[in-house]
């Protein structure tokens, strides 16, 4: 039997937004899903709710280009919204849509009260860019908590994993057991995620 996190009872989309002004006002708990442009954050998504096409998937890199909210409702869990946030880098768009990209992820970031944390995502085959290695600084000092999320291991063979982990490591200056390695082809790391997600909103939701 699967452990309570991972029995979706209801996954469902909820709205899009292009300002603050359209997120959701019901106050459930946020975790947001950040990455560049093609490191799998639809893929991830749609495994971590059981479902094949909650979120769209597409080989043109950069095609989120708003903030998409879905509801997930487990058993015995409270309900949440896992918030996909536009991808950066490497999207194939104009650089003023772009830093529109940006500044709406920031103010998202910094001001939004339900959100509990963020999956910041890393492709096993690739090295960090500046993106990477500045994002995570930055969202320390704005307080927000972040899990570091490696996708599409499958994609490794194992000889070669041990080696892109050392270069993921050394790049953004973090212990290998800081990383939550995960497929969604194979589902490897989907428990460790949401026992991980769970983790956050518990910590979030503790008095002071």
């Amino acid at each position: 039997m699967l452990p309570a996190q991972m029995q979706i009872l209801r996954a469902e989309f909820i709205k899009s937004a292009a300002a603050p002004i359209g997120f959701p006002t019901d106050g459930l708990p946020e975790i947001a899903v950040v990455g560049r442009s093609n490191v799998g954050k639809s893929s991830l998504l749609n495994k971590l709710a059981q479902r094949r096409a909650l979120a769209r998937t597409s080989s043109t890199p950069g095609k989120t280009r708003l903030v998409n909210f879905f509801q997930i409702e487990r058993r015995e869990r409270v309900p949440l919204l896992l918030v996909d946030l536009p991808g950066y880098g490497w999207a194939r768009v104009a650089y003023r849509e772009r830093k529109q990209w940006q500044g709406l992820i920031e103010e998202y970031l910094l001001g939004r009260r339900p959100l509990r944390g963020v999956l910041l995502l890393v492709d096993a085959r690739r090295d960090p860019g500046d993106d990477e290695r500045d994002f995570l600084p930055w969202l320390a000092r704005a307080g927000v908590p972040v899990l570091l999320v490696v996708t599409k291991m499958d994609k490794l063979r194992a000889a070669e994993r041990e080696k892109r982990l050392r270069a993921i490591t050394s790049e953004l200056g973090i212990p290998r057991e800081a990383m939550l390695l995960t497929s969604a082809e194979s589902g490897a790391g989907i428990e460790e995620l949401w026992a991980a997600i769970d983790a956050l909103i518990v910590r979030e939701a503790a008095p002071e």
